[in-house]
């Protein structure tokens, strides 16, 4: 049986142990304890083992020191153009000071939640419905710096706010299709109208240039036919000038020569038309072999030995209304040859 000092050392152990086990708190990453001796805070538990005395210091808080997200559930705002929207978002937080996140503010989570969505409604019900659908940058900024501003003294650091979805109403967004669409058709019809007028001013372009390209080839073609002309002309007034020093110095042969070249290169052009099955002859035909006859005399004199020459006789005047007989008849007489080589 067990003597009172036995019962006595056995329940101070026991209270020894649970004194010690009431001290020793564990806290774990991420979490904050805040201590409480009778009823006022003490001092803040870190991460790890610590210390507390039993029965006069207590746990007060338990908090969470990690970064929280919080959603915003959709509310209905009406914009500065009385534009009807419903909007939600989230908000991302971190207690940087357990202290007073625990006795600066009741239900922190709901005092944040509160908060931002009343900056929602004033931030917003500020611009209009273009502005909220255009610039949601530089809403998430203007609800960040508000809402981080009031929750300073807190002990709470506001990282984010983010607008997640912005919904008007299904008439509104029908009329904002039509608006686009209108839009659109209008940019299309002005690129389109741009294109043509480009097309216009390119086509007019290319044909000045073209016309331009023409006239200077049709200046150049001018200039060179003028040139050949001018030519021509010069090579017909030398042949004229000779065949005019032939009959000044009496040499019919020449004359007859060039007579019956063209006279000859007439009668092919008449021969060579495909319209022609029938050709007809001049009635002066004997004109033709007078002149012929005289190209036969100028080959003559030509490989004559000159040592057998005889004087020519004075070269009379060729008329040309003489009909063709009488000219062949005047060559005949003018022959420096005797009559014996014609019979033989």
């Amino acid at each position: 049986m067990l003597n009172a000092f036995s019962i006595f050392v056995l329940a101070f152990l026991f209270l020894a142990v649970v004194l010690v086990f009431l001290g020793v708190k564990t806290v774990s990453q991420g979490f904050e304890f805040t201590v409480e001796r009778f009823g006022r805070f003490t001092r803040s538990l870190k991460p790890g083992l610590n210390l507390i005395i039993p029965m006069v210091d207590r746990v007060g808080h338990i908090i969470n020191m990690m970064e929280r997200v919080l959603d915003v559930p959709s509310q209905e705002i009406i914009t500065r153009d009385n534009a009807m929207i419903t909007v939600d978002g989230v908000v991302f937080f971190q207690v940087l000071d357990a202290a007073q996140a625990s006795y600066e503010v009741n239900q922190l989570e709901l005092a944040i939640l509160n908060l931002t969505m009343t900056n929602i409604r004033t931030v917003m019900g500020s611009m209009d419905l273009d502005e909220l659908l255009s610039q949601r940058d530089q809403i998430n900024t203007r609800l960040l710096t508000v809402v981080d501003e009031a929750t300073n003294p807190w002990g709470v650091k506001v990282a984010r706010i983010e607008i997640k979805d912005i919904s008007p109403p299904r008439d509104l967004v029908d009329a904002m299709a039509r608006q686009m669409k209108a839009e659109r058709d209008k940019r299309a019809s002005i690129l389109e109208a741009e294109g043509k007028r480009q097309a216009a001013i390119l086509e007019a372009e290319g044909q000045k240039q073209s016309a331009i390209l023409e006239a200077e080839g049709r200046r150049e073609a001018a200039f060179r036919d003028a040139e050949a002309r001018e030519r021509e002309a010069e090579a017909e007034a030398k042949a004229t000038v000779m065949v005019s020093d032939a009959i000044a110095t009496g040499d019919v042969q020449a004359v007859n020569y060039f007579v019956a070249q063209k006279y000859i290169e007439a009668l092919k052009d008449i021969a060579s038309a495909e319209n022609e099955k029938l050709v007809l002859l001049p009635m002066e035909v004997m004109g033709v072999l007078g002149s012929l006859t005289g190209i036969t005399e100028l080959a003559k004199e030509a490989f004559r030995d000159t040592s057998d020459k005889k004087p020519a006789k004075p070269a009379m005047p060729l008329r040309a209304s003489e009909p063709a007989p009488v000219i062949h008849e005047r060559l005949k007489a003018r022959r420096p040859w005797g009559d014996d080589e014609d019979e033989d």
